[in-house]
C-alpha cells in the first residue's frame, strides 16, 4: 500500500472506498493538499463494515501548522495522512479501539480517548505505523 496525495478541491468527491471519500480525510485547515494512506482506508472501511455503521473522521491528514495549532505530537502520523481519529455512533470508545487492534495485532497505533471531565465525546486514534504502540489518554 501505498500513501497518495490528492487536492480536496479536484478529488473531494472521489470514493476511495465504499464508506469513504477524499473531503472526509482533509486537513480542517482547509488546505488543498490531502495526504492519505490506502492501509488506512483499508483499516476504515473493515471498521465500518464490522460494526454496519459510519464511521466519522474528526481528524484525518493534518499540515504541520494546524498540526501544531491542536497540540499534536512532532512526529504525529496525521501529518503523513497516516492516521485518522474515528466515532462510530453507538459504539464505545473501547469496543472501537478493541476491534481496531484485532485488526493490528502486531503492528499500527491505537489511541482511546474516552469521554471524561472536560471532553464530551470520545473517539478513537487508529494508525498505520509500522512498530505496535497502543495509549489512553
Amino acid at each position: 500500500m501505498a500513501i497518495k496525495q490528492y487536492s480536496l478541491k479536484a478529488d473531494g468527491a472521489r470514493k476511495l472506498a465504499p464508506g469513504f471519500k477524499v473531503r472526509e480525510f482533509r486537513c480542517r485547515d482547509g488546505s488543498d493538499v490531502v495526504m492519505i494512506d490506502e492501509s488506512l482506508v483499508m483499516l476504515l472501511q473493515c471498521i465500518r463494515e464490522h460494526f454496519g455503521k459510519a464511521v466519522t473522521i474528526t481528524s484525518g491528514y493534518r499540515t504541520g501548522t494546524h498540526n501544531k495549532s491542536v497540540g499534536g505530537a512532532k512526529s504525529s502520523q496525521h501529518l503523513l495522512g497516516r492516521a485518522a481519529d474515528i466515532q462510530v455512533a453507538g459504539v464505545s470508545v473501547e469496543d472501537v479501539a478493541a476491534y481496531a487492534e484485532s485488526l493490528l495485532p502486531g503492528w499500527g497505533g491505537v489511541g482511546r480517548y474516552p469521554v471524561k471531565v472536560g471532553r464530551t465525546k470520545g473517539w478513537v486514534h487508529v494508525d498505520t505505523r509500522a512498530k505496535k504502540s497502543r495509549w489512553t489518554m
